[in-house]
């Protein structure tokens, strides 16, 4: 397969509160640059790694309040902290914890930033104040489907859930406060750089499989040196002992199929040696509304391209990672748009024009 195709665009916006439930927004980008930056998703097709931006502002959940944090919370004077143990999902979460004798649930719930009242719902108690000892409670949602998750979940065998398949009518904040996940983590199991939905028709396709824990990967792995373009984002990247398919498609979110279609010589089978050059933007590979030509540097930062029939502005600026085009062509006259054509109906640039992709190297007319 050498090219890539089908891709949709959309704006970024998330959450950052562990268990906050918040209902994402933002406008999916119909044509010309809305936004300053840009992410895409696929649908049957690859597009560059990874892309953050500013977020919108939250508006508040109709579903819930906070399920917990990572780590518990500092005690109040007059309240002990819980000190059983934990059971902890791969982004360190605390999704279940054995009481030890003393333990109340006023103990519990504070120092896992929980109301009792939630407490009380996630495990079924009917009463406040001391707690049996070995009782193992739930500090997120009890199994089974909520409003904005009513899929279903596959869990290990230490209750952790593991995967999701989508349900119609899912949310991201739905999701995240079922399974006590931030969406960043969300985004991060599924490594893409955002979790963008609206409408069911981007992240959240019904029937689609989420994860919802990372693999785990060597402690050594993503410390290797990077090469980023003038607007910040990492292209190239030289792996260290330890480095993996999955450790890199956590850090720069790719995933598995776009690492693979990038990097012709990696394989899911085999071990990536130390010192492999790894590519993590399209580039040389033409996608759908870039298929021009593209001369780059000695390090292999894009540096010019050549447009072609039918490119567009958002799909060379997904090619090559950059995140602004136009600042890199702007008009001698000033201001902030460009100097080069565009037919206004389809956004699409007039074919034969060469154009700048690099901020420190820009063509002015």
């Amino acid at each position: 397969m050498d090219e890539i195709g089908g891709l949709r665009m959309f704006v970024n916006s998330r959450t950052r509160n562990r268990g906050t439930v918040e209902t994402q927004q933002g406008t999916a980008l119909n044509r010309g640059w809305k936004f300053a930056t840009i992410a895409v998703l696929l649908s049957g097709g690859l597009a560059a790694c990874s892309y953050d931006g500013p977020s919108p502002q939250p508006v508040p959940s109709e579903i819930g309040t906070p399920t917990g944090t990572a780590r518990a919370a500092g005690a109040d004077v007059g309240i002990r902290s819980a000190l059983g143990p934990v059971v902890s999902d791969s982004f360190g979460n605390a999704d279940f914890y054995t009481t030890l004798a003393g333990d109340t649930t006023e103990m519990v719930a504070h120092s896992f930033r929980l109301s009792d009242a939630k407490l009380a719902e996630f495990n079924d108690l009917d009463h406040e104040g001391t707690l049996a000892t070995g009782i193992r409670l739930r500090l997120i949602p009890a199994p089974g489907p909520i409003i904005g998750a009513k899929g279903t979940a596959v869990v290990d065998a230490k209750g952790i859930p593991i995967s999701y398949v989508v349900a119609p009518n899912d949310t991201i904040g739905g999701i995240t406060y079922r399974f006590g996940l931030t969406d960043e983590q969300l985004a991060e199991a599924n490594k893409v750089a955002i979790t963008y939905e609206k409408g069911g028709v981007y992240f959240l396709l019904a029937g689609k499989h989420l994860r919802l824990q990372k693999n785990p990967v060597d402690s050594r792995s993503g410390t290797g040196a990077s090469v980023n373009n003038s607007f910040g984002k990492t292209i190239f990247y030289t792996t260290v002992d330890g480095d993996s398919l999955d450790s890199l498609g956590y850090i720069f979110r790719c995933s598995t199929a776009q690492l693979l279609q990038y990097n012709p010589s990696l394989a899911t089978d085999r071990h990536i040696p130390a010192g492999t050059r790894v590519r993590l933007i399209p580039g040389e590979l033409k996608i759908d509304g870039a298929r021009g030509s593209f001369t780059a540097d000695a390090a292999g930062i894009p540096l010019t391209y050549t447009t072609a029939p039918g490119d567009t502005e958002i799909q060379v600026a997904l090619r090559f990672g950059v995140t602004d085009l136009r600042s890199a062509n702007r008009p001698l006259t000033g201001g902030a748009g460009a100097w080069y054509d565009l037919a206004p109906s389809l956004d699409e640039f007039a074919p034969g024009q060469t154009i700048s992709l690099d901020l420190n190297k820009p063509i002015n007319k």
